[in-house]
């Protein structure tokens, strides 16, 4: 199959050729010759760690940074292009879809569709057409939802589609996916998966930009790796040479053999201990979302919580740190043996927990701040005096976990918003470590990030627990669970409802105890 399709190819034409690209930035090269060749009707994947030049590829090509601003050629469908804006590449049909979704919450699916592209005439909008054209462009993507949805209604899932439904009224021929479901749970991602096919069945071209290198398997005809803004190789995935170590290799430019850092366990006294905590939906007060969850935890012990999406494990996390979520909560709480009040966020940092969120760019920093407050967030009475912020002391926090840590910046002065997602899931890290707690609960501590930040994230845990901390993790990932913790929680709506050492887990005994929590 390898051989014939590359044989076909060399009779085709590529829709899409990005020939020597260089891009330039005061001080930084963030592209040198970078080479793109995409063929028609295939979905090409491009992939590389954070920082590694993928989006502002992208945004070369889309026009974000226009013809003159950087060196080299791109032709598509035959053709040398000079896109000066965003609008000249989508009009020949090159259209991209970013992983922040550019929706306008307060209108409808019908009006965000059709946003700078209404169907008016002599200034009167035909609402009638916009309708029924929306009613076909959703039915395209799986969608039921009316036209006249509100966008702040629909999930992250809908939300997704409904740009795609977008990128198709604008007749789509190279549709462009920057972490498409980085934020999806794993049925809207399969889903998004297989539209992707059914396009590509259509004569549909599209690029699939992903740190998820399962999804890239299961839907990639060839896969372009860049490393440190160069072309590093292009695999053909039917060739039956192409497996994800391969990849990986040629994204960090080393063999991680070993996909989680090796790790001897030492293991103390149990440190926290949750006795029989239930809590209610913060606005459905009849619903409960936790029933009765006991767990503990061990100094030097991570702990890993696996379950689908919805199960309740974020939502036992926040209501465990401070009650930031949920009502009528009881249970009690112990460290070291003695009851302690973790009734508000002061109070559970004061007992020792911390606690890092899964949505670190709206909970978790100050993306318009620097490096040097964010991380000093949670502690400021650490680097204050009478209440007022010794700026000396505050510089040299900010600069020890930004070393200890191996935050890449230009300083502690630059704003968090311009790091990588690695970079700042570490300022994250640094800001809940810098309030010195016990506990460490990490949620979703690796999403959205590449595999060679993720092995130091994993690096950085496991540092954790050597210095006696316990550290509890949950992830939808179970392979990284499996990896990384030395026990296991299984949770299924709300309860737990199975336990077991990482070294006896699976991820089919991970499923069975789910399945068999649902009686199936």
């Amino acid at each position: 199959m390898g051989a014939n399709q590359t044989a076909m190819q060399q009779h085709v034409q590529p829709i899409l050729e990005m020939r020597d690209i260089t891009k330039t930035f005061p001080g930084v090269k963030a592209l040198t010759d970078v080479n793109l060749t995409v063929m028609p009707a295939e979905i090409h994947a491009v992939v590389g760690e954070n920082g590694a030049g993928k989006s502002t590829l992208m945004k070369v090509l889309s026009g974000v940074y226009p013809s003159g601003t950087y060196d080299g050629a791109i032709h598509f469908e035959g053709q040398e292009r000079h896109f000066r804006k965003i609008s000249d590449s989508e009009d020949i049909g090159i259209i991209i879809i970013h992983q922040e979704l550019a929706l306008v919450p307060l209108l409808s699916i019908a009006e965000n569709i059709f946003l700078g592209h209404e169907t008016a005439r002599n200034g009167v909008i035909n609402w009638f057409e916009a309708f029924t054209r929306t009613r076909e462009l959703l039915k395209k993507v799986g969608l039921e939802e009316h036209p006249n949805t509100l966008i702040t209604n629909i999930g992250t899932g809908k939300q997704q589609l409904v740009e795609i439904a977008k990128a198709l009224n604008k007749k789509v021929k190279l549709l462009i996916l920057d972490e498409p479901t980085s934020s999806l749970n794993e049925k809207d991602s399969n889903a998004l998966l297989e539209l992707l096919k059914g396009f590509k069945a259509q004569g549909i071209t599209s690029i699939l930009i992903t740190h998820k290198l399962n999804e890239v398997m299961k839907v990639a005809d060839r896969i372009t790796v860049i490393r440190d803004g160069k072309t590093i190789d292009t695999m053909d995935v039917h060739s039956g040479e192409v497996n994800e170590d391969r990849i990986i290799k040629a994204m960090v430019g080393r063999d991680l053999s070993e996909r989680y850092p090796p790790r001897i366990p030492q293991i103390g006294d149990t440190l926290l201990e949750v006795k029989n905590w239930s809590v209610y939906h913060p606005q459905h007060a009849d619903r409960q979302v936790i029933k009765g969850v006991n767990l503990k935890v061990r100094a030097g012990e991570v702990v890993g919580i696996a379950g689908l999406m919805g199960a309740g494990r974020t939502e036992f996390a926040m209501s465990l740190f401070g009650r930031a979520y949920g009502t009528k909560i009881t249970g009690e709480v112990f460290m070291h043996g003695k009851p302690v009040d973790v009734s508000t966020i002061p109070r559970a940092k004061e007992a020792g927990l911390a606690y890092v969120t899964e949505d670190r760019k709206t909970f978790g920093l100050v993306l318009i701040d620097h490096i040097k407050h964010n991380v000093t967030l949670a502690n400021l009475d650490g680097v204050s005096e009478r209440g007022v912020v010794n700026d000396i002391r505050e510089i040299g926090v900010a600069s020890k976990y930004r070393k200890d840590l191996g935050i890449r910046s230009s300083s502690i002065y630059q704003a968090t918003v311009n790091l990588s997602g690695g970079n700042q899931q570490k300022v994250v890290l640094s800001k809940w470590l810098f309030s010195e707690p016990e506990v460490l609960i990490l949620d979703e501590p690796t999403r959205g990030i590449d595999v060679g930040a993720k092995y130091e994230i994993y690096g950085i845990i496991n540092q954790l627990a050597a210095e006696g901390k316990a550290v509890i993790v949950i992830s939808s990932e179970m392979p990284e669970l499996l990896g990384i913790s030395d026990r296991i929680y299984v949770m299924n709506e709300g309860k737990f409802v199975a336990e077991m050492p990482a070294r006896e887990a699976s991820q089919e005994k991970i499923m069975r105890a789910i399945m068999k929590s649902w009686g199936t």
